[in-house]
């Protein structure tokens, strides 16, 4: 993200250096309020405290610890395997292969111009599977799933016993029409289950490593907050506690401008490649901060097209292959209107040149 933080963020940290100790830090119950609070007042999830909240450095190796606490639960006897939707994230596949786990893929099919869950292939897929790796809302897609939608997941992962791990890192960028709802508020009561969350995709404070899971197994708590010690990344860095307690307690406002500058650049992006760029298509987006647009009418690799693009009119896209698809770019809509914009005429520069050669 392009973004400076928000000032009361720069602020709180400005008071935290001139505090000018910086050794290790125990997380206060400022931190634990502040996010109740939120996420309570914004999204109507109510119930977090200190004793279901674990925080560590990031969300990617949180997912890394809970696969560990998952792997020892189950024993030695055979890996776990990880359900989830394709294309995914790309740290989803290393956090895998990593934990020595097995990728049990579901792809998403596009129907009506909208990425869509195939429902048969899931209660398939979960017969297989032993823990349902969800991104809510989902990268690289933009799906924000449906209360609908998530109740019919949740009833299908109890049904066949999978532990549920819910990534909701993008859970602030929803677009109008398109409510975030956490996974925690519909799960069935018997359903096992955690949740990660992070100010750090909203509030653009990723590299102040502070993030969350919540936890309301009690002897789940345990063992994830023993695989967290065990991995090492239960140390915090006091900065991001200051600023996790500033972003939840005084940036909302700042949050909000933030979300209608980005659906902005949304509907730029999709405006600019309906009119400009008749050869790529871009699918419906309803959350995060990513465009996902098909090149498949160019006949290349989307490696291929981001490899071109970014040598001869120096604009970087990620390609879909590390998404685990074909035919696709995704596009960081998480800057200025006038970066956007220049990306953009150099896209349909390198389009042209590409059509006459």
């Amino acid at each position: 993200m392009d973004f400076k933080a928000a000032k009361p963020i720069r602020e709180a940290m400005q008071r935290r250096l001139a505090h000018g100790v910086f050794g290790y830090s125990i997380v206060p119950q400022a931190n634990y309020d502040a996010v109740a609070s939120w996420f309570e007042r914004r999204h109507g999830w109510k119930g977090i405290t200190r004793d279901n909240l674990l925080y560590t450095t990031a969300v990617v190796p949180a997912i890394s610890a809970i696969f560990a606490a998952l792997q020892a639960r189950k024993g030695k006897c055979a890996p776990l395997r990880i359900l989830t939707f394709t294309p995914a994230y790309n740290c989803f596949f290393s956090c895998i292969e990593n934990m020595g786990c097995e990728l049990v893929a579901s792809p998403l099919v596009l129907k009506d111009n909208r990425f869509e869950i195939n429902w048969e292939d899931v209660n398939a897929k979960a017969r297989e599977a032993d823990v349902f790796l969800l991104c809510n809302p989902h990268n690289p897609t933009g799906r924000v799933w449906s209360r609908n939608e998530l109740e019919r997941m949740a009833e299908i992962m109890r049904r066949e016993h999978l532990f549920v791990l819910s990534d909701e890192i993008h859970c602030e960028f929803a677009f109008p029409g398109h409510p975030y709802t956490p996974f925690a508020n519909i799960v069935i009561n018997d359903t096992d289950f955690c949740v990660c969350t992070s100010a750090s995709k909203a509030f653009n404070i990723a590299g102040l490593l502070c993030a969350n899971i919540f936890v309301p197994n009690t002897e789940l708590f345990a063992q994830i907050n023993h695989a967290l010690e065990v991995h090492e990344v239960n140390g915090l860095n006091p900065f991001g506690l200051v600023a996790q307690v500033a972003a939840y307690n005084e940036s909302e406002t700042w949050l909000d401008e933030l979300n209608e500058y980005v659906y902005g650049n949304y509907r730029y992006l999709r405006d600019f490649i309906r009119k400009e760029l008749p050869m790529l298509t871009i699918h419906e987006t309803e959350g995060t901060y990513l465009g996902w647009v098909n090149i498949e009418q160019t006949g290349m690799t989307a490696e291929d097209f981001c490899r071109e693009l970014a040598e001869q009119a120096h604009v970087l896209f990620n390609p879909s292959e590390m998404y685990g698809s074909e035919h696709y770019v995704r596009i960081n809509l998480a800057t200025s209107r006038e970066i956007l914009t220049e990306a953009l005429n150099r896209l349909k520069g390198y389009m042209k040149k590409w059509e006459n050669r």
